[in-house]
């Protein structure tokens, strides 16, 4: 085995360690962000220590003055190709400071009350934005799923990841590559509204995907986990 792998294994297993071994609610997500961010380099096959870059990764990286026209004309497309189910507010798509795309999925259209499996009417949706996804492959992509406050933190934490992890499934189904998919749960930590009322726990009830650009030199922070 190639002698850089050995400590970037050692780091993934000890980060899953240091995860397990604390009270932090969100362990879980973060403990597989960290983890997911370091296979990432071993599929790579090397990191360099000096600047902590990734050597011969799989994901082609952006030069950094062409990421705006980039993520400018994936953007553009998502919008076109998703035009209905932005009409029908089922899906927003925003562009963030640091160029990232941040696709809002509404989990009433995507899952049942309670369910982690992917409404069937959903899939063509889905689908389009794989499409899309292996398109514009310079890039890494995160999903987050987030819940309401009803039941318990343990029992929404656990139903937020299930819910990322089916979404990635089906994405990796349609083609998307697993390096670039990363995904957590957030369960009812961060709402988007008040959870006193119906309207409130819709809002909060939803998918995250954040779409990041591989800059040249600095291929790891699309790794990171999505902090907004």
């Amino acid at each position: 085995m190639n002698r850089t792998i050995l400590p970037v294994i050692a780091l993934a297993y000890s980060l899953s360690i240091t995860g397990c071994a604390t009270d932090d609610p969100h362990k879980r997500a973060k403990t597989g962000a960290a983890v997911g961010a370091v296979a990432g380099a071993v599929i790579g096959h090397q990191i360099d220590h000096d600047s902590g870059r990734y050597v011969g990764a799989m994901i082609g990286a952006i030069a950094g003055g062409g990421v705006g026209h980039y993520m400018d004309k994936q953007q553009a497309e998502f919008e076109k190709e998703l035009k209905a189910e932005r009409d029908a507010h089922q899906m927003e798509i925003e562009r963030l400071k640091d160029d990232t795309l941040k696709l809002t999925v509404d989990s009433e259209v995507s899952f049942d009350f309670d369910r982690y499996n992917i409404k069937p009417a959903f899939k063509p949706s889905l689908q389009k934005l794989a499409t899309l996804i292996n398109k514009y492959d310079r890039t890494v992509v995160h999903i987050i799923g987030h819940t309401d406050s009803t039941g318990s933190y343990e029992y929404n934490q656990l139903l937020s990841e299930k819910r990322a992890e089916s979404v990635a499934s089906f994405l990796a189904y349609e083609g998307v590559s697993r390096v670039r998919l990363h995904t957590e749960g957030r369960g009812e930590y961060e709402p988007r509204d008040t959870n006193e009322t119906e309207a409130g726990r819709q809002l909060n009830r939803r998918v995250e995907i954040f779409i990041k650009p591989v800059i040249e030199g600095q291929e790891y922070k699309a790794h990171e986990s999505p902090k907004y």
